[in-house]
C-alpha cells in the first residue's frame, strides 16, 4: 500500500532508530513543522530523503533525490524568537518514494511504500550471533580509533538483529553511498556483514591517514543536521 509523506530532503541518509537534529530556517519547512505540531500532518511523521551530489529536487525532482528514504518522526520542537525552530527528530520507517507532489503544500510531499525486510530471512542463529558479535566488534574498534570517551555508546544488548547494523551506523561518519546502501539493504544478515565490512575500512582509513572525522554539523550552513 500506498501512502502521501511530507519530504524533507537533505545532504545525509538517515537511519532507522537514530537521532537527527535539525535547523529549521526556510519558510516551507517551518510551515511543515508546525503542520507537524498541529497534527495537520499524522503521526508528527515525515520522509528525509538523500539529495544526489550535484543536484537539487528544487531543478531535478525527483531524480534528483534518492528513491530510498526513512522517515523522522518528530521528538521535541523549540520556537526561536525569529520564527525558526530547532528540532530533534528520529529514524523511524524506510519507504521507496514512488512519485512527487510539488503543488499540494509550500514543502514537497510525496508518494511512498513502505519498505520492510525480505521474508523469510532467515540464517543459522549460530551465524547470526557471530555476525552480530563481529559487528558490535567493528563498532567498538572503529569508535575507539575516531571519538573520544563518553562520545559514542553501544546499542543496547538485546537489540534486535534487524536493527543493529543501522544502529551501528548511527555513530559512524560513513560516506552518504554506504549509508545510502546500508539503508536500501533488505536482508537484516547482510546488513550486518556489510556493515562490519565498511566499519573496519574506515578504521583502516583513520588509522592510515592519522585524522579523526569532524563531528557532525562542525562545518555545517543552515540547510545541514546540526
Amino acid at each position: 500500500m500506498s501512502a502521501m509523506l511530507p519530504l524533507f530532503p537533505l545532504g545525509t541518509v538517515l537511519m532507522p532508530g537514530a537521532a537527527l537534529p535539525l535547523h529549521i530556517f526556510e519558510p516551507r519547512y517551518r510551515q511543515l513543522t508546525v503542520d507537524l505540531l498541529t497534527g495537520a500532518v499524522p503521526d508528527r511523521e515525515f520522509g528525509v530523503v538523500a539529495v544526489r551530489e550535484g543536484h537539487s529536487p528544487d531543478r531535478s525532482g525527483a531524480s534528483g533525490m534518492h528513491a530510498v528514504g526513512c522517515t523522522a518522526v518528530l521528538i521535541d520542537a523549540r520556537r526561536l524568537p525569529d520564527g525558526r525552530y530547532d528540532v530533534v527528530t528520529r529514524g523511524a520507517r524506510r519507504f521507496r518514494l514512488l512519485d512527487l507532489d510539488t503543488g499540494s503544500h509550500s514543502y514537497l510531499s510525496g508518494e511512498v511504500e513502505f519498505l520492510p525486510d525480505d521474508t523469510g530471512d532467515e540464517a543459522d542463529p549460530r551465524l547470526v550471533a557471530m555476525l552480530e558479535r563481529s559487528a558490535r566488534a567493528a563498532h567498538r574498534e572503529y569508535c575507539d580509533t575516531a571519538w573520544r570517551t563518553g562520545d559514542w555508546s553501544e546499542p543496547a544488548a538485546d537489540t534486535p538483529t534487524a536493527d543493529l547494523a543501522h544502529l551501528l551506523a548511527g555513530d559512524c561518519l560513513l560516506p552518504l553511498g554506504d549509508r545510502q546502501l546500508l539503508l536500501e539493504q533488505t536482508s537484516a544478515v547482510q546488513r550486518l556483514r556489510e556493515i562490519r565490512r565498511l566499519l573496519a575500512r574506515e578504521r583502516g582509513l583513520l588509522e592510515t591517514l592519522r585524522a579523526v572525522p569532524a563531528p557532525l554539523g562542525s562545518f555545517s550552513d543552515e540547510h545541514s543536521p546540526n
